[in-house]
């Protein structure tokens, strides 16, 4: 493309290097060809180093001397052709195109500077070079002979130009640079059409011809064009002598660590064989700009070089991350400070490396996890060019919260197994959510409620130093009281019966598998009955066993096992959970059982509404103590019963199914079997799921269930 607004002349293209010398004598390494249908771009150029660039480069009007008019009637033609010749032959003079402030011709990482602190922009990379104009671009006069022939000059019409001297000319030839017919008609078709001014028995300026040069060039398939004026007897012929592009044999690509290499053999393997044109090479550097772009990296094409023999060579730029610093801020001033986390802990949180190409979704999605840790109040990452090197530093700003502090409440539970007491209860605790400054967390709470205990001291380490597979460990040691209905049934006639169990146990846990977690531990407990005066009982008011041993209680030794698979966070998404645990009786009065239970949930969308269908089941072999039956009826089993009023046994199964609409604005007193049915109202609080249903069983009976949290 070519504008000539009085002084400069602006060329459009894509960025190609055109060296004097081959691939073979600078770094002695072989062209790799692509392997496809068919072949693509390229150029040679034995004369000089041509460069076109993808930005606009200013080019002033040539020196031209004084404004006078190339020849007057008084003048002969071969000093006019003299004159054409001088004035297209001089070399061009330009200033170098501005770059902003903060880019490199080579250095992309300091695009940086203009999207720190903006992570959701679109990158944009601009490949800014000094371009000399094409020294080929030239034109050269020679004569059959001494006499000076026929030569008719008039003015020319100004058509938005100053008045310039027009020559005519007889004829316009399009050859190669030996002044033979082009062998590749195709492209001698390219050349004539894209000749706009030039024609046979036309009188031309200058310009006139210099535009017609330039659009040959910027047809794409040619790597220079010198225009030859022949003063012959029937008149001045005019000669394009054309230099085509070579044909694309192979490729090379340098410094790509990320990039594909079948996006690449992709890319390029229409264009394989056939002569290259600048054009589609221009689409091609764009499209894998694209591909960078698209995925929040940055990198970029920074050179191109076509070397002889066909040969493409790629210089990729990717922005590696150098060096990544924690910086705290106070929590009210802003202003750096002294943090009390360990900076190994938060770059172990980090999947970006150090050595990887710098990608913005990757630091996103370590900004959140940072905060997921729950240390921290707020966290940004801030990316600089890190000196000359190409690289980039990344400075991550924190601001800590509370590590620690006493709580106190109360509330209701509906005193689930194992789970806390029943009925109004009230809770103290102590938690430290950063202990030793490595995000363990210390927990420390009681629980009191109208029919027993809790007291539990948990430790966790979230993710052990220097494991590279977020194993995480936690250990506990509790003692608890719990009412005994919930598998023994009701003895308030005959007085109430209470479990008491200490426990301790250490669990690690590791994600396997994206959505899967695992689970594996080992846990000790020491278990038995109590009556309403605290002393240990061995058997209930029906003369049944309460310890498997006949002892006041029972010790056991479980090895766990546990797999979890959640679809999401949300409650009609997909999960399946499966436990073992085996009871391994190192000492021969402890227990030896083994336990398995399952659990599967998946929600279905129906219309505006949705079906949420769960099952689980579980079973007990070998020797276990009554109290660790499974027990059926309640708020997470079956709604409508008390919890434990269905029954309790080694084995059980449980169905149910409920439809979600939103809102826009035996001999225990048990029965064995039973099923329920009812509605209910769920709001999602800043506490969690409150659930409130009114339930029917299938005896009629009519019972509110309060619950917090979602169903099992």
């Amino acid at each position: 493309m070519a504008e000539n607004q009085g002084n400069p002349i602006r060329f459009i293209s894509s960025t190609i290097k055109i060296p004097t010398n081959a691939l073979y004598t600078e770094n002695n390494q072989s062209p790799v060809p692509l392997q496809g249908s068919k072949p693509s771009l390229m150029v040679e150029n034995r004369a000089c180093p041509v460069r076109f660039t993808s930005s606009s480069i200013k080019i002033p009007e040539f020196f031209l001397g004084p404004k006078t008019p190339f020849f007057t009637n008084t003048e002969k033609p071969n000093e006019f052709l003299h004159k054409l010749n001088n004035s297209l032959t001089k070399p061009p003079k330009f200033k170098h195109l501005m770059r902003p402030p903060c880019f490199s011709p080579q250095n992309p990482i300091e695009i940086l500077h203009s999207l720190i602190n903006s992570f959701t922009n679109p990158l944009k990379f601009y490949l800014l070079r000094p371009s000399p104009l094409l020294c080929s671009a030239t034109l050269s006069s020679s004569f059959e002979g001494q006499s000076p022939g026929v030569l008719v000059h008039q003015k020319g019409s100004r058509h938005g130009r100053e008045d310039q001297e027009r020559v005519l000319i007889s004829e316009v030839l399009v050859q190669n640079k030996d002044g033979e017919e082009l062998e590749n008609k195709e492209l001698a078709g390219v050349a004539v059409s894209a000749l706009k001014s030039c024609r046979p028995n036309s009188a031309l300026t200058v310009q006139e011809v210099q535009e017609d040069v330039h659009r040959i060039i910027d047809s794409g398939y040619f790597q220079s064009c010198m225009p030859v004026a022949v003063d012959t007897r029937d008149g001045i012929r005019l000669i394009f002598q054309v230099e085509p592009n070579q044909e694309f044999k192979g490729l090379i690509c340098e410094e790509a660590n990320v990039l594909p290499t079948k996006f690449l053999e992709d890319a390029f393997r229409d264009g394989y064989g056939k002569v290259v044109n600048i054009r589609h090479l221009d689409g091609v550097i764009n499209s894998i700009n694209g591909w960078y772009m698209e995925r929040g990296l940055f990198g970029m094409v920074s050179e191109i070089e076509i070397l002889s023999g066909g040969i493409l060579k790629l210089q990729v730029s990717e922005a590696e991350v150098n060096n990544i610093t924690i910086r705290f801020l106070d929590r009210k001033t802003g202003e750096p400070n002294t943090g009390k986390t360990r900076p190994e802990t938060i770059l172990q949180q980090l999947t970006t490396k150090k050595g990887q190409v710098y990608s913005l979704q990757q630091v996103k999605r370590d900004v959140e996890t940072v905060l997921a840790m729950g240390i921290m109040e707020d966290v940004s990452i801030i990316p600089q060019p890190a000196g000359d090197t190409g690289k980039v530093d990344l400075t991550m700003n924190v601001v800590e919260r509370v590590s620690g502090g006493f709580s106190a409440g109360g509330g209701i539970s509906s005193g689930i197994t194992n789970g806390p007491p029943s009925g109004l209860i009230g809770s103290f605790s102590y938690s430290h959510r950063n202990v030793f400054g490595r995000n363990q967390k210390l927990n420390i709470s009681l629980e009191k409620g109208q029919s027993g205990s809790i007291f539990r001291i948990n430790y966790t380490d979230p993710w052990i130093q220097g494991d590279d597979k977020r194993t995480s460990r936690s250990i506990w040691v509790q003692n608890s009281r719990t009412p005994g209905m919930l598998v023994h049934g009701d003895h308030s006639r005959h007085g109430g019966v209470t479990i008491a169990r200490e426990t301790a146990g250490i669990e690690y846990g590791r994600p396997f598998r994206p959505k899967w977690n695992g689970t594996a531990g080992v846990i000790f407990q020491h278990a038995g009955a109590r009556d309403d005066e605290g002393k240990p009982i061995i058997k209930d008011a029906y003369g049944s066993p309460l310890t498997f041993s006949g002892n006041k209680h029972d010790d056991m030794l479980i090895a766990k096992l546990e797999s979890v698979y959640t679809g999401s966070s949300d409650h009609g998404s997909s999960m399946f959970m499966f436990s073992m645990e085996q009871g391994l009786p190192v000492l021969p009065e402890w227990l030896c059982f083994n336990r398995v239970n399952a659990r599967v949930r998946k929600g279905f969308e129906v219309g505006p509404a949705r079906l949420i269908m769960s099952l689980s089941g579980g079973h007990v072999m070998g020797n276990f103590s009554p109290h660790e039956a499974f027990a059926i009826g309640g708020t997470n089993s079956v709604r409508g019963y008390e919890e434990g009023a269905v029954g309790s046994g080694r084995s059980y199964a449980v169905g149910s199914s409920e439809v979600s609409v939103r809102d826009p604005a035996g001999a225990r007193g048990k029965l064995g079997s039973g099923y329920g049915y009812g509605v209910g109202i769920r709001i999602d609080s800043p506490l969690g799921s409150l659930r409130l249903e009114y339930a029917f069983n299938d005896r009629h009976a009519k019972r509110f269930h309060f619950g917090v949290g979602l169903r099992n």
